[in-house]
């Protein structure tokens, strides 16, 4: 049956809550249907039947489907299994409630079994543990004083008996005895030993006459080990009033059931004998041969009571059976003894459960699914922002099932006619009242699909714009995976824009990714609404966009919208029509007039480009936007570099676009953001893929490559990195020389060798930078390299210099190349040389080639990085596990205030201001108020309005603040409009001071009463649309944002150029990283120098 919409289930009764206690012997033989005794597994006749009485009788359920189970008579399906019991002949420790038990004893008297406080104290502790609405943190608090306090008790005040420590036995050094789970009661650590000592030399008197060498033996400390049986009987005794003391419920578990006298056969369902092909017999799961086990050593153990063998062969027996019961429960088990060890580990019933592979983790959490794929990625920007092309091979195969009905039942005919090969088909009908489905592939597909009627079922292949769940691993936060709509193709790899690629942290150099297809309409609107990839441009974390222009795209947008790009009416139109795709086939285009018209009509870059946002004049988005370029100097839009991008209207006036107005991780000077925040998320994806669309297209045709001529110094530049070098290099000589002889000055904290290193590197890295600036002004401005650093899409201005120029000083672990032979870092060097070539200095480029001691220097440098790499991707893995356990369950209630699981308040309000990190528009608040005026102003002109000067602006503002309309919003953001609109106000008073009242002065700072009243209309709906949603997890949320960036963090920080603190803008915070083993010594000599922490700053490593 396809999956449903969960319905509750009508019945007569509910289960209120799960409670927890200790099985006691007398309810593990109640629930059992047998006594197991037998050891043997199979008869030894022809058919291999299970022993009766066995730990493969069939009364304990069946595993094959053939015989039936003979207690209840069900199939395997049916029958959930049925347990049995193995009388143990001697007690033993139960291996998990071990701790429990020492606990116990520490608590109570070892003679009378009484808790070792006096009565007053027991009432008062009483009273506060029979408190039903205790959490379990508190109960283990008042539990742990009432161990602390009996511990310090030495003599039981009811019978005055001596108690001693008593701890887990450990064995001594050169010790071969088994010490494994045995508790030992030392008396002689209490201020009466010496009493204590001749009482049990008394008790060994007739055995030191016999042996005179077991005095010197016994020597002054003899322990008493508590047996399983001592135990046991001390825990039968202890008073049932006293139980509540050692924070147990009396009704549901006693103290002596902690130890084991009998233990339950589990159902065979959960331990089947798997049958073999290749050899005779069955293979055995490892709970059952651990139970044979137990039940052989049994009958050894009964053999040596019957036949009065030696303490040390009944000893023997009793440990192995203990052994092996801990092993059976545990078998991750530390401290067993060489004799002993198991020759191959199995595992125990603790392994079932826990760990990654665990019954939790593993196929409860999360499992293996059906209706998924996986396969190569590659990139396309002609789909759309939220499709994902299939191949069809993929589609044929992922089944959706769809109910036939009045509307549909023509399309599923054809469907059904089509089958299983032929896309789009379908591969299976279940009709309304049959229990079966029938294969297409083998059925009469024309005669079912006249018999299809309405009510059945079926099992369509995947179509175009069916809702598809698309993952890449590792799912670091809830953006790595997101709902997409399916678009199906011939070809054998999932395809996606290019622009989706970050919040998946997806690149094409083989990467693979799953896909899932939702079996329900109600998980299909589920994950379209909350999943969609539309739904979720923007992380989180800040509110920051995520889905946006990338690499060959912001290179195209900028060349597309340099200064000196124009194109003439064919290339114009020919650009302008890659618009005409999809859902925009039939879009109108207004081409705006040519901005040059003699001697030949042209238009420039950044008219074509203004169509991505509006193609037309009844296109509803009018975006504005001022924002700096990468390249900005000064002047505005007058800027010599054309880098201040002025957008009026969705129009652009001025500037070439980069990274920081298309890429992501931008808010405000990002148009795309900006049309995400005022005209919605189906106008910004729109945006973006025309974009994707066009700047591919015109990089297509103007041709965008790379070449060694890109990276061939001029000479010009070969001069000046020369002088740069020899210059210093005899900077560095000149240092060295200096502390030769004693001169060079101590910088604070640093010996003479470490001020040093810190003057040379510091030496160095100028020279790069410098040789690196050089470059950059040397280059042509169609150089390749230069457009993508300047762009944005990729590389940076060091890139270019360590090509062309020089590559520069390799750093391992943040330092020089430190002397790896002795007294120098390679045999071409003298001894204790401190020249930059000898220390990883590399003065050739990528381009000249390295020599080979530079050669070796550089490769020590990868292989650090590389190590760090494989080094951090687990550590940070751990830490962000780690993170969300520990914040899963905090939710924003209905009050606003976030609670854990069990109600707890954790923060009154979410975030202190109670609004989502996502709709964060300005810095900390919901609304950039400047952005918003401005475009209020450039939207809305209401040009037949009187402006206002400033006290009337003053005046409305109060005016629709006492309206009530901002009544939702809180008293700091109502503040705050107040102030900005004063502010604004104070400029318009300011223009009219300077200049005069004059129609043309009017427009400067120019506001009307409606534009005024839209703009504060504007800002109410921002801060209410701002306000988190209750419901969210934001707990798990900020797991996510810690976590996730933790993964492009380095490990390791580096001191840069002898600054004696850490840059601590790099590496994984140490506050969030497992402790080390060791202390960390922290070196306080010298002059100032004081340790990370009195400066109250995170380390970072």
């Amino acid at each position: 049956m396809p999956k449903e919409q969960y319905r509750e289930t009508d019945v007569a009764r509910k289960i209120s809550h799960i409670s927890f206690g200790v099985e006691s012997a007398e309810s593990m033989q109640q629930q059992s249907h047998i006594h197991v005794v037998a050891k043997n597994l199979y008869n030894q006749d022809i058919e291999r039947t299970p022993i009766p009485y066995g730990v493969l009788d069939k009364r304990l359920g069946t595993n094959s489907k053939g015989s039936p189970c003979q207690t209840c008579g069900k199939g395997i399906n049916e029958c959930v299994g049925h347990f049995g019991y193995v009388d143990l002949e001697l007690p033993v420790f139960h291996v998990g409630y071990f701790r429990s038990i020492i606990t116990i004893l520490q608590t109570i008297c070892k003679d009378c079994a009484s808790v070792m406080m006096s009565e007053e104290e027991k009432q008062t502790f009483r009273i506060r543990l029979s408190n039903p609405n205790l959490s379990y943190m508190t109960k283990k608090t008042i539990r742990k004083k009432i161990v602390d306090k009996c511990k310090k008790v030495q003599k039981c005040p009811y019978c005055k008996e001596l108690n001693g420590t008593v701890k887990k036995m450990t064995g001594g050094k050169g010790s071969t005895g088994n010490t494994l789970l045995k508790i030992v009661h030392e008396k002689n650590h209490t201020k009466d030993k010496d009493v204590i000592l001749e009482k049990q030399l008394k008790e060994f008197g007739s055995a030191i006459k016999s042996y005179p060498d077991l005095q010197s033996a016994l020597g002054a400390n003899i322990p008493q080990i508590l047996t399983p049986i001592d135990v046991l009987k001390l825990f039968e005794r202890i008073p049932e009033n006293d139980m509540i003391l050692l924070a147990m419920d009396p009704k549901r578990s006693q103290p002596k059931d902690l130890i084991l006298t009998r233990m339950l056969v589990p159902p065979v369902s959960i331990r089947p004998s798997v049958v073999s092909d290749l050899k005779v017999g069955t293979t055995e799961d490892d709970l059952t041969m651990k139970q044979s086990e137990i039940i052989f050593i049994n009958d050894v153990i009964k053999k040596h009571k019957l036949s009065g063998a030696s303490v040390n062969l009944y000893q023997e027996g009793w440990d192995f059976l203990q052994l092996q019961s801990a092993l059976y429960i545990n078998s991750e088990l530390s401290g067993i003894p060489l004799s002993m060890m198991p020759k191959k580990p199995g595992r125990g019933l603790v392994q079932r459960l826990k760990g990654k592979q665990g019954r939790f983790r593993g196929n409860l959490s999360g499992k293996r699914v059906d209706f998924s794929s996986r396969t190569v990625i590659s990139p396309d920007p002609n789909l759309e922002i939220d499709q994902v092309g299939v191949p069809k091979h993929v589609a044929k195969i992922l089944t959706f099932p769809e109910k036939v009905i009045q509307a549909n039942i023509n399309k599923m005919r054809k469907l059904v006619m089509n089958g299983p090969d032929n896309w789009p088909g379908a591969n299976y009908v279940q009709q309304k009242d049959a229990s079966f489905k029938m294969f297409l592939k083998y059925s009469n597909r024309e005669k079912l699909a006249q018999q299809l009627k309405l009510g059945d079922m079926v099992e369509r292949h995947l179509h175009d714009n069916d809702v598809v769940l698309f993952n890449r691993q590792p799912s670091l936060h809830k953006l790595s995976i997101m709902a997409h709509r399916a678009k199906i193709h011939e070809h054998r790899t999932f395809r996606f824009n290019e622009c989706a690629c970050n919040p998946y942290n997806a690149d094409f150099d083989g990467d693979e990714m799953n896909l899932h297809l939702p079996q329900t309409e109600e998980a299909k609107a589920e994950a379209l609404i909350l999943m969609g990839n539309k739904n979720n441009l923007v992380t989180p974390r800040n509110g920051e966009l995520l889905i946006a222009a990338t690499q060959d795209f912001l290179t195209g947008a900028y060349l597309l919208t340099r200064k000196d790009t124009f194109m003439d009416r064919a290339h114009a139109m020919q650009l302008a029509a890659t618009l005409l795709a999809s859902s925009d086939t039939n879009m109108n285009i207004n081409l705006p007039p040519p901005c040059i018209i003699k001697p030949c009509q042209l238009w420039s870059g950044k008219q074509i480009c203004s169509l991505i946002f509006r193609p037309n004049k009844k296109y509803p988005v009018k975006a504005n936007l001022e924002a700096k370029g990468k390249a900005y100097t000064k002047n505005r839009e007058l800027c010599v570099k054309d880098s201040y991008v002025i957008i009026r209207n969705s129009e652009l006036l001025a500037g070439t676009l980069d990274k920081g107005h298309l890429g992501s991780g931008g808010k405000a000077g990002n148009i795309f953001y900006i049309i995400l925040r005022d005209f919605g998320q189906e106008y910004t994806i729109r945006a973006m893929w025309r974009l994707a669309r066009m700047t591919s297209y015109y990089l297509m045709n103007s041709g965008f490559s790379i070449g060694i001529g890109d990276v061939t110094p001029g000479e010009n530049l070969i001069k000046r990195k020369n002088k740069l070098l020899s210059a210093g290099y005899a900077q560095c000589q000149a240092y060295i020389k200096q502390m030769t002889e004693g001169k060079l000055p101590t910088q604070p904290g640093c010996t003479v060798e470490e001020s040093l290193e810190a003057v040379i590197l510091k030496e160095l890295s100028v020279i790069r930078e410098h040789a690196g600036q050089a470059c950059v002004a040397e280059l042509h401005p169609t150089n390749s390299p230069l457009i993508m650093a300047l762009s944005g899409s990729k590389g940076s201005f060091i890139n270019i210099s360590q090509m062309i120029a020089c590559v520069g000083q390799q750093a391992l672990n943040g330092k020089r190349v430190p002397n790896g032979f002795e007294n120098r870092s390679l045999p071409h060097f003298d001894h204790y040389s401190k020249t930059p070539e000898a220390k990883g200095f590399v003065e050739n480029s990528f381009y000249t080639g390295m020599t080979p001691t530079e050669f070796f220097f550089h490769t020590m440098g990868g292989r650090e990085g590389l190590v760090d790499t494989a080094v951090k991707t687990a550590e940070t893995g751990y830490m962000q596990r780690r993170l969300v356990k520990s914040l899963e369950d905090l939710v924003v209630h209905y009050d606003g205030s976030v609670r854990n699981a069990e109600g707890d308040i954790v923060q009154i309000t979410y975030g202190c201001d109670g609004l989502d990190p996502t709709y964060m528009e300005g810095k900390d608040c919901p609304v950039d108020f400047d952005r918003v005026l401005a475009c209020v102003r450039a939207k809305c002109p209401y040009r037949n309005e009187v402006a206002l000067d400033g006290e009337q602006i003053r005046r409305a503002t109060q005016a629709f603040i006492a309206t009530k309309a901002l009544d939702e919003c809180s008293e700091d953001f109502r503040k705050q409009l107040v102030a900005f609109m004063n502010k604004v106000a104070d400029m318009v008073d300011s223009v009219h001071k300077k200049h005069g009242y004059d129609k043309v002065i009017n427009e400067i700072e120019r506001l009307t009463c409606s534009q005024l009243v839209t703009f504060l209309e504007t800002c109410g709906l921002k801060y209410t649309r701002s306000i988190i949603e209750p419901g969210t997890a934001v707990g798990a949320l900020a797991a996510q944002s810690i976590g996730e960036p933790g993964t492009q963090m380095t490990l390791k920080t580096f001191h840069f150029a002898g600054v004696a603190s850490m840059n601590i803008t790099q590496g994984v915070p140490r506050t969030l990283l497992p402790p080390s083993r060791k202390p960390v010594r922290r070196n306080t000599k010298g002059s100032g120098a004081k340790s990370s922490r009195d400066r109250g700053v995170i380390t970072f490593f």
